[in-house]
């Protein structure tokens, strides 16, 4: 019985982007998880569009296709980042639930954690010589009104009321603190102390009680202000 075959179509290629696309559903995330990691590693010195395509297994066009350049390529990455950073504050209000030093020292719990589990991206977020736009400003603002929103709350501060210069100071050391603990861990500074609970326990037996303790220094001057107002966010 004769054979029959059907007729081979003539090759019609897409352009290179459009084939990763095609091949690579995922491919936005794959860029921009391969730009973290790539991050993590080499720092913003070592970063290149080419290794973040030859990472993703799609062609060195590809990145420019969806970011435009590195530089676009990093503002969304510094984006993200400060979003999971508000996630992560916002879980550590919900973990504190109705105590103001209790959502403060969650939200550096949750700071903290939030470094260490996404390096490249924490590494990224605050440098200087990234180029902002409206997205990445937005979102580090969110970011720091959860903290500025946790010391309000600390001291009884309405929105509607300037924070004083001593309340500026307790926002900033806050900061301060967890974010140098941050830095520090993530350099390996405290591996040598070999604590057997790893992470959770340099978060939970190290930090929190680390806060606790500057926290107890801010309440006494916090308690003296919150009779005078309500209405505060929670």
């Amino acid at each position: 019985m004769e054979s029959f075959v059907l007729p081979m179509p003539k090759k019609s290629f897409p352009p290179a982007a459009a084939r990763d696309g095609y091949h690579h559903g995922a491919l936005r995330k794959a860029l921009i998880d391969a730009s973290e990691a790539l991050l993590a590693e080499r720092g913003l010195e070592g970063f290149s569009l080419r290794e973040v395509a030859r990472r993703s297994g799609v062609s060195p066009a590809a990145p420019a296709h969806h970011f435009g350049d590195a530089a676009g390529l990093l503002r969304v990455v510094a984006t993200l980042a400060f979003e999971g950073l508000t996630v992560a504050l916002e879980a550590g209000n919900a973990r504190g639930k109705g105590d103001p030093v209790a959502r403060l020292r969650e939200q550096g719990v949750g700071y903290v954690g939030f470094a260490l589990g996404y390096p490249g991206r924490f590494g990224l977020m605050f440098r200087p010589d990234i180029e902002k736009d409206d997205e990445l400003e937005r979102s580090s603002l969110a970011a720091f009104a959860v903290l500025e929103w946790g010391v309000r709350n600390l001291y009884g501060v309405s929105a509607s009321q300037p924070l004083t210069p001593t309340q500026w100071n307790a926002l900033l050391s806050l900061w301060s603190v967890v974010h140098g603990f941050a830095q520090l861990a993530l350099a390996g500074n405290f591996d040598r102390f070999e604590l057997a609970g790893g992470r959770e326990a340099l978060l939970r037996q190290v930090l929190a009680p680390m806060l606790d303790q500057h926290l107890a220094a801010l309440k006494p001057a916090a308690t003296r202000g919150r009779s005078r107002t309500k209405g505060v966010r929670a």
